[in-house]
């Protein structure tokens, strides 16, 4: 319960980022300002951005072992990405899978480098 505690906040500051984000680029691609192709990896770079610069801070944050800091909040994102995946009756494929995992990496390595700059 505490882990969640001291994590939410951190996620939510990370949803809520994500969510702006993508809606500008979003809006941005409805009015076929931007193509289909940019688009596309623009949502992978700022969803990854953002769990980068997350793990960052919770890495500054801690006082040794950063990659378990990166480790705990991409275990939390996965958790909750995993739980809206099976709200939305969408089966659990393998693109998904290595979806997380590249979010877990992201977040561990956010982590060390966190721990590192401090």
């Amino acid at each position: 319960m505490e882990i969640i505690k001291k994590y939410s906040f951190r996620f939510l500051y990370t949803i809520l980022s994500i969510t702006v984000s993508l809606l500008i680029i979003t809006i941005l691609y409805h009015f076929n300002l931007i193509s289909s192709n940019i688009y596309q990896a623009l949502k992978l770079i700022i969803l990854l951005g953002n769990i980068l610069v997350s793990g960052i801070i919770l890495g500054k944050k801690a006082n040794s072992k950063g990659y378990l800091e990166g480790l705990k909040l991409g275990t939390f994102i996965i958790i909750v990405f995993t739980l809206l995946t099976l709200l939305t009756n969408e089966s659990l494929k393998l693109k998904i899978l290595l979806y997380d995992l590249i979010i877990l990496t992201t977040a561990i390595l956010g982590g060390m480098i966190g721990i590192n700059k401090k």
